[in-house]
């Protein structure tokens, strides 16, 4: 795929070639000289290329627009769910089972994709306790969202 310099570097030597082509002259029966005006296929065929060269590297920029926004997405999906499992946690009694700790990775399917919610709870004294939520989930690798919090008695 070409890049921007590339392109204006094509783009300017078009330009160049297109000032300095000569006019096409010929002789008429009358023995004056008749020019034509207009472009020949050479000039018409590298204007197509210029032309094309552009449009494949406008799509793939789009291209690679898409895959970023679809990563961002997963990515913001991830961080909500993180944060309201987070939220869940911290409005749970201390001494519930649930923040005892050993509980089993969670799997949710949004949107078609899988993410897999697991905590994990540390005690941090008698009277705090450390939450941290891990969000994880494979689009083209494996992607991992970690959040912590920390909730008193």
């Amino acid at each position: 795929m070409p890049d921007e310099k590339t392109v204006q570097v094509l783009y300017r030597e078009l330009v160049r070639f297109l000032r300095c082509r000569k006019k096409l002259g010929r002789k008429s029966e009358g023995g004056h000289e008749v020019t034509q005006k207009g472009f020949t296929l050479l000039e018409v065929l590298i204007g197509l290329i210029v032309l094309a060269v552009g449009l494949l590297a406008a799509a793939g920029m789009q291209i690679t627009s898409i895959k970023g926004n679809h990563s961002g997405s997963n990515l913001t999906r991830a961080t909500i769910l993180c944060q309201d499992k987070l939220e869940e946690l911290k409005n749970t009694r201390y001494s519930a089972p649930t923040l005892a700790g050993g509980q089993p990775p969670q799997q949710i399917t949004e949107s078609g994709m899988n993410y897999t919610i697991q905590y994990d709870v540390t005690p941090l004294g008698n009277t705090m306790k450390e939450i941290e939520a891990t969000v994880e989930w494979s689009d083209r690798g494996v992607h991992r969202v970690t959040l912590s919090t920390i909730k008193s008695r």
